[in-house]
């Protein structure tokens, strides 16, 4: 059975509405899954008006869609509270309330689902914040949802795989969360993953944290206290494992096919160089949930929101990583 794809809305006063109706009504996405939209009605018909699309709404409840058709949106119905509220790039609790409420709910009819995944448009942090959301963000929420500990982030764009070992900390919590176990932990589900995605024995490069992997503790010791040794461990274990190597040379070698993926030490080192190969095109995939999460990879662009000028290659690139990759997308990455 082709694999079934919820998508919540996301933030209402981002682009979100917006990329979505323009992705379901794109070719691109006929007949290779079935979607499901769980968002307000009124605002996604909006969105259809602002973005000049002809859509039509086939209102579900639990049971799953035929295969996907352009045009076509089959939507579980969520109003959004205090709609009034919510204007076109402002950050308002009332769109943070909305964005998790869709979350929430795509989250329980998923796990009612096989071979289901979720894949989200952009949520805003601030808005999380003013509607006293205790998470910051997507992966956050999903892991306090679905009662899992510490899921793990790729990044996937053309040839290059970037896994990340800290996310949403500042640059120095990140670097004090440099530890050996954490490094090691990063390394083995990093490797695992790509296991599951069909690489039968795959190479995984570390990358440094520091300039040049801090020039055996010149500037910086935290290769020599903390990644050598993870490194080491791993390749005690039979692991094809390299590093750590300089970050400033690594993600090119993995983009040129020298290693099926880079665990990277913080959120924007892996950020940029996945970006700046294709911005529109990085998925971003969480693993470790009970299903696969895929993403687009940007945010909510308040500054265009409800002009009809938002691009959906992103979230249609997100759509299609995640009917490629939903069957093995729920791998196990716990430390056994």
């Amino acid at each position: 059975m082709p694999p079934l794809i919820c998508i919540p809305m996301g933030d209402p006063a981002g682009i979100g509405a917006e990329i979505i109706i323009k992705s379901l009504c794109s070719p691109e996405l006929a007949g290779i899954c079935r979607l499901v939209v769980i968002g307000d009605q009124q605002w996604l018909g909006q969105a259809a008006s602002i973005c000049k699309r002809k859509v039509s709404f086939q209102l579900i409840k639990d049971s799953p869609p035929d295969l996907h058709c352009p045009g076509q949106i089959n939507l579980i119905h969520s109003p959004i509270s205090n709609i009034n509220n919510i204007i076109f790039g402002k950050v308002s609790a009332a769109s943070g309330v909305a964005a998790y409420q869709f979350i929430e709910q795509a989250v329980h009819y998923v796990q009612r689902q096989q071979n289901s995944s979720i894949v989200t448009p952009p949520i805003n942090k601030m808005s999380l914040k003013a509607a006293r959301i205790p998470h910051i963000g997507h992966t956050e929420m999903l892991a306090s949802l679905t009662h899992t500990h510490d899921p793990i982030t790729l990044f996937q764009v053309a040839d290059l795989r970037v896994f990340f070992l800290t996310r949403h900390l500042s640059l120095r919590q990140a670097c004090d969360a440099i530890i050996e176990d954490r490094v090691f932990k990063g390394i083995y589900k990093s490797y695992q993953i790509l296991k599951s995605l069909g690489i039968h024995s795959p190479s995984l490069a570390v990358a440094g944290l520091n300039p040049h992997c801090g020039e055996n503790g010149l500037f910086g010791d935290e290769e020599v206290c903390a990644i050598e040794p993870a490194v080491m461990r791993a390749k005690k274990q039979g692991w094809s494992i390299s590093g750590p190597i300089p970050a400033d040379s690594v993600f090119h070698q993995a983009l040129n096919g020298a290693y099926d993926g880079v665990l990277s030490m913080y959120h924007d080192q892996g950020h940029i160089a996945t970006k700046m190969v294709d911005f529109e095109r990085t998925v971003s995939m969480t693993y470790g949930l009970p299903f696969l999460r895929t993403s687009v990879d940007h945010g909510t662009a308040y500054n265009i929101a409800g002009t009809g000028q938002a691009s959906e290659v992103s979230l249609t690139e997100a759509i299609k990583v995640a009917v490629q990759y939903t069957e093995t997308g729920s791998v196990d990455v716990s430390l056994r």
